[in-house]
């Protein structure tokens, strides 16, 4: 089964079992339509209520209402399985889905494997690595990447002069 990370616990929240999380994705909301999550990838929990704390997600767990038996699930990561993914709109992808993908030039020159994703506002821009360590950064739009292939992992970038 393939997880996929939603947040992080921080702490704990109140004396009922509740748990500061951090969220680590783009749309918090999400654990409102999780009817559970995986702690550490190995314990289903069945969240049983969520509530938004500035920029934290509190949630409680059915069987977990007493701060004694939330105590050690502090610092451990509240993931999902790959079948509660959303459907993204078009041209939209999971960061997830992104990293290790090979890169082309229109060319088909090889030019490394994405290793990270920056956000940058309204584009992201992806970090790509060679294999000698090198990297260059391309801007994520359709001018500059023209083809994203995820089921064949390949992404094909037209560079302008300079950019690479």
């Amino acid at each position: 089964m393939k997880f996929l990370r939603v947040g992080k616990i921080v702490n704990t929240h109140g004396i009922k079992g509740g748990l500061k999380v951090v969220p680590t994705t783009d749309y918090p909301e999400r654990f409102e339509e999780l009817e559970y999550v995986y702690l550490d990838k190995t314990t289903k929990l069945t969240i049983n209520k969520i509530q938004y704390v500035k920029n934290m997600v509190i949630v409680t767990f059915q069987d977990y209402g007493d701060i004694n038996l939330v105590e050690g699930f502090k610092g451990k990561a509240l993931y999902i399985d790959e079948s509660q993914r959303r459907e993204l709109p078009e041209d939209t992808y999971y960061i997830i889905d992104l990293i290790g993908i090979d890169v082309y030039t229109v060319d088909e020159v090889y030019l490394g494997k994405v290793k990270d994703i920056i956000q940058t506002g309204p584009s992201e821009v992806y970090v790509i690595r060679n294999d000698e360590g090198k990297e260059v950064m391309i801007p994520a739009v359709k001018e500059f990447m023209p083809v994203i292939d995820i089921e064949a992992k390949k992404i094909i970038v037209k560079p302008i002069e300079g950019m690479i």
